[in-house]
């Protein structure tokens, strides 16, 4: 337990420079090592995105459960394509030794029945309205950090969002296996350098039924092989398209943002482009509004 406190601590203190969040990363872990989520008795799980019933824990070896509140864009937080994918490879990995619990917080449920069945999410998603789980456990109010692997006794192992952070997914996918995990095998990648056509994108004004399209391109001014290792958005709403092939030196990759919005509104959204250059993650930026 101890060995994966000082891996975690690494990869969340790896892109924070102030020694303040350092040590506020610190003492978060520290307080959540080994301790056990309390699960709420009056929360209802969604099944195929439509049946309901009562909530019952299950009794698989691992458990990870994510909090989301109903805070802000639901979709956005929900990512539900990136957790889809992720259940199927772990499902695949690991038959019947995981299960994944969504706990939502939310106000309306046709809203969040729209938006699995926009992203044809069919495995269970848990829904408590009056935000027991929070009241139980009093989850951090940083996102990254309210989400937790558990073991059988519901104790806590690990924590770090999988969805958001490809290190902390891939130490999740290591305890799971019981495999030991190289905390610098990532980090061996030659460094290359990138150029940038443009680090936002601005939409403009446009009807909110009207997909949007754009284009940012990169190009490798570097070296060494330019390898593009993950592309996360901060919302469900804005999917990129890229050729997953490594970049030669001198040649270009282009990505192609999507964006469909779920409602009127003024939106500012990200995109979190992990790769081997220095700064990397590279954050580009896409806004507008939808009327």
């Amino acid at each position: 337990m101890k060995k994966l406190f000082y891996i975690l601590l690494f990869f969340f203190c790896l892109f924070s420079c102030e020694n303040s969040n350092q040590k506020n990363i610190s003492h978060l872990l520290q307080k959540w090592k080994g301790k056990e989520l309390l699960f709420p008795n009056d929360s209802m799980i969604i099944l195929s995105g439509t049946d309901t019933i009562p909530f019952l824990k299950t009794k698989a070896q691992y458990t990870i459960v994510s909090y989301i509140d109903s805070m802000g864009c639901i979709s956005c937080k929900l990512r539900l394509p990136m957790w889809k994918s992720f259940i199927e490879q772990l499902n695949s990995a690991f038959p019947n030794q995981v299960s994944v619990l969504l706990f939502l917080c939310v106000k309306n449920n046709k809203e969040l029945l729209h938006i699995l069945k926009r992203d044809q999410y069919n495995y269970p998603v848990c829904i408590d309205k009056n935000d027991n789980f929070n009241k139980l456990n009093h989850f951090p109010v940083e996102i990254p950090f309210q989400t937790f692997l558990l073991d059988r006794d519901n104790k806590v192992i690990a924590m770090g969002n999988p969805i958001i952070n490809e290190n902390v997914r891939e130490l999740y996918m290591n305890i799971i296996s019981g495999e030991e995990f190289d905390k610098t095998s990532k980090y061996k990648l030659k460094k290359t350098a990138i150029a940038l056509n443009k680090s936002s994108i601005v939409l403009g004004h446009f009807n909110w039924n009207e997909e949007q399209k754009d284009t940012f391109i990169l190009k490798n001014v570097g070296n060494e092989l330019l390898i593009i290792e993950e592309v996360n958005s901060s919302c469900g709403c804005t999917t990129v398209f890229y050729s997953k092939e490594p970049v030669q030196p001198g040649k270009e990759l282009v990505l192609e943002v999507v964006y469909k919005a779920e409602r009127p509104e003024y939106f500012s959204k990200t995109i979190a482009l992990s790769c081997n250059v220095e700064g990397s993650p590279i954050v580009l930026k896409i806004r507008g509004y939808a009327k």
